[in-house]
């Protein structure tokens, strides 16, 4: 099992979904698939050659923020079928630690729960910049309030 190295979170939401793990994996694991739920980001793709999960993976983001344009690379860390998918994010080109991104899926009685995480990797001296570049203050608050709309859409989309 992967141990973060950052303790406490800076952003966590669950969902009950009516769906199996493995049907809620398949589509957390997929980036390109994924990006469709988020608020932020707005495409994605795999990097040299991957095109699937697997640990070692790397995919590029593009997010934006209004007028507000940034792109990240992320590296996949954990990709266990039906139970975990979590990548870490680096700012391009510079390859600053930005932070790390989480799904945990836990089979119900109705489906499953999915539990999105994230943690905060900035260094304090590029947070500034990190402001200027995004447009967001509040990076903790605004991730919260990500996780909750990307939750929900997951959620409406697993659920048709």
């Amino acid at each position: 099992m992967h141990i973060p190295r950052f303790p406490e979170p800076g952003a966590i939401g669950s969902v009950t979904i009516r769906t199996t793990p493995e049907a809620a994996y398949r589509v957390i694991s997929d980036p390109p698939v994924m990006i469709r739920f988020a608020e932020e980001a707005h495409r994605a793709r795999w990097l040299r050659g991957a095109g699937t999960a697997a640990v070692g993976a790397r995919f590029r983001g593009y997010n934006r923020n209004g007028v507000r344009r940034w792109v990240t690379t992320c590296r996949v860390t954990d990709a266990d079928p039906g139970r975990r998918f979590a990548y870490e994010v680096a700012a391009s080109p510079f390859r600053i630690p930005i932070s790390r991104w989480q799904y945990d899926i836990e089979p119900t009685a109705d489906g499953c729960a999915v539990t999105e995480t994230n943690w905060l990797r900035v260094p304090l001296w590029f947070v500034p910049l990190a402001i200027a570049i995004t447009g967001v203050s509040d990076r903790i608050g605004t991730n919260g309030a990500h996780i909750t709309t990307t939750l929900e859409r997951l959620k409406t989309h697993l659920e048709r």
